[in-house]
């Protein structure tokens, strides 16, 4: 609403700029205060983040993790059958209960069509689908009582991925970035290595949403050039494309200086140059030439079905030794097992056992897994009851999720659904634990980690979030 008449006319005067209305507004008290703002001189540490948004940034106490690998199991992978057996299911297959699922019509309860042995020192159950997974149990913190709000992928994949189950909110890869930096300023600091048949709720799923846009996630392909169009045409040469970004720049750099303090155009500025920086290091990340045959073959690149998702495994291992900072790995297809679960979840895993195994297994002899995160799970679990006879609906109420890595204490389970698999019962955690705690090895404490937006303090994990001790060395 409009404080100022113009009584020569009688019209409302509309200012013409937020400045001009706070100039007129309650007599220019408005004007104190942004008088106030604009005087505070921009921290050595604004500054240099305006001139490098990428650069490395100190933690807020010492941290156990330097990057992070997420195995992102789309689709939703179900507890039950992989990690977290039921003898209640065995027990009680095929009895009906009252359950609420999301699609309709549960069926009865269902036990696992797979095999379960113990591993390890710890006794971990791993299923006989993920035997090489199973040799890695008393290094893995598995988490078993995780649950989420939303029962549909998309909103379920945004709350996994920023905190909140809608749209537009920063993702933690982004907000990871934003927070530390990266150690190499010739690639992105976040890069995701997608689904072959696309993500559901696209590069939502990456998005910096309110923070500068430098911090969004960039889309890498595992097999020929990582980013369509990097390199410029043949007939341009280096000195032509050089050429051109400086001229592009200084138009760019002129614009800004008329227009102070827009992240979106500084953002622009550094994604021209770190795009030409990265023609030459982004081409080699997906030439293997240089990987042993015996390293190759450790991820199962000499297998079909392993082939796609080892090759997404070696590049995330090749991302975090140059010093990038977070790279999220989608598996191929969909863990959405509403009919023929066994069939589902055997390609699956044989899809995914041999290169997980294999990236743990070369993280480790690199000297990497003391500086890397890595995570797996999808965005919610599954039911307990049949779908469709043999298949298995959504399920918020209780899922699984697996740390290994820096700072991650082996060998332990925390937390428990109950006794058929369907809701968490003992030590619930939410996404946003789940967030906390990963911020949490990195150095980061989650309530400091702001961007004012809004006129509000905002963060990843919102104004919940905790980190669990239990887990963490």
């Amino acid at each position: 609403m409009w404080t100022n008449f113009n009584q020569s006319c009688g019209r409302f005067a509309r200012p013409t700029s937020r400045r001009e209305f706070l100039t007129r507004a309650g007599a220019g008290f408005g004007l104190l205060a942004l008088a106030d703002l604009l005087a505070s001189p921009a921290s050595a540490i604004d500054i240099a983040t305006a001139a490098n948004p990428l650069a490395v940034r100190p933690s807020h106490f010492a941290p156990k993790a330097k990057s992070v690998i997420w195995l992102f199991m789309e689709g939703a992978p179900s507890a039950v059958d992989l990690f977290d057996p039921k003898p209640e299911l065995d027990k009680n297959n095929g009895k009906k209960i009252s359950i609420d699922v999301f699609n309709g019509n549960p069926g009865p309860l269902m036990k696992s069509p797979f095999s379960f042995k113990q591993y390890g020192k710890s006794g971990a159950w791993v299923c006989d689908k993920y035997t090489n997974v199973a040799k890695h149990v008393d290094d893995i913190a598995f988490v078993k009582s995780c649950f989420t709000e939303s029962n549909d992928h998309v909103p379920a994949l945004y709350q996994m991925n920023t905190g909140v189950a809608r749209a537009g909110l920063p993702t933690a890869g982004a907000w990871v970035t934003y927070g530390l930096g990266s150690e190499n300023q010739n690639l992105p600091g976040f890069v995701v290595l997608g689904n072959n048949q696309g993500i559901k709720g696209g590069p939502v799923n990456w998005s910096a949403g309110f923070l500068p846009t430098t911090y969004q996630g960039t889309l890498f392909r595992s097999q020929g050039s990582p980013i369509l169009n990097l390199k410029p045409p043949k007939d341009i040469s280096d000195e032509d494309q050089r050429a051109q970004l400086d001229f592009m720049s200084k138009l760019n750099q002129d614009h800004l200086a008329q227009h102070p303090g827009e992240p979106d155009l500084s953002a622009r500025i550094n994604t021209f140059e770190l795009a030409y920086r990265m023609q030459m290091e982004a081409s080699d990340l997906v030439n293997f030439s240089s990987e042993s045959p015996e390293t190759q073959k450790m991820y199962g690149l000499d297998k079909g079905p392993s082939r796609s998702f080892g090759s997404k495994c070696l590049m995330a291992r090749r991302l975090v030794e140059r010093g990038v900072r977070f790279v999220q790995v989608y598996s191929d297809g969909e863990w959405d097992a509403h009919s023929d679960l066994a069939g589902n979840h055997t390609g699956h895993c044989a899809a995914t056992d041999i290169p997980i195994h294999g990236l743990l297994t070369d993280l480790r002899q690199r000297g990497l897994m003391d500086e890397t995160l890595v995570i797996w799970g999808g965005e919610f679990g599954r039911m307990p009851v049949s779908q469709g006879g043999n298949g298995r609906d959504h399920n918020p109420k209780g899922f699984l999720v697996w740390m290994t890595g820096a700072g991650i204490k082996g060998g332990v389970s925390y937390g428990e659904t109950d006794e058929i698999g369907y809701r968490a019962a003992k030590d619930p955690v939410t996404v946003h634990d789940l967030h906390a705690t990963m911020l949490h090895l990195l150095g980061i404490d989650h309530t400091k980690l702001t961007f004012l937006f809004n006129g509000r303090n905002m963060r990843l994990t919102d104004v919940y979030g905790e980190l669990v001790p239990q887990i963490v060395e």
